[in-house]
């Protein structure tokens, strides 16, 4: 069973950046889609982040311009480099397989994210 560990998050203030880290327990990361997704207080976990095999990645509307996926094979590490962030950014983050993925990894403990002043 593949675990994953998800860090980085924290206490920021509007407009700050953070940069999450999801590395998992076994060489996964180069033959499958990632994913980052996150889940607010009393709402839904949402996708965030795409990247596939090739680097390709995708993002959802909210985050665009403003939060980067990235993976470093070699670790078996992906990472969410989030800038000029919004309280509305306030989650607790996951990795896990993209969203073409039906089945998934055992869901980490996730990183928490609060974006207030």
């Amino acid at each position: 069973q593949v675990h994953l560990v998800e860090s980085g998050g924290g206490l920021v203030q509007p407009g700050g950046s953070l940069r999450l880290s999801c590395t998992a327990s076994g060489r996964i990361f180069s033959t499958l889609a990632m994913a980052w997704y996150r889940q607010a207080p009393g709402k839904q976990r949402e996708l965030v982040a795409t990247i596939g095999t090739s680097g390709l990645t995708n993002y959802v509307d909210s985050v665009k311009g403003r939060f980067t996926i990235s993976g470093d094979n070699a670790k078996n590490t992906v990472y969410l480099q989030m800038n000029s962030l919004k309280p509305e950014d306030t989650a607790v983050y996951y990795c896990n397989k993209g969203p073409s993925h039906a089945s998934k990894f055992l869901w980490g403990q996730g990183t928490r994210v609060t974006v207030s002043s």
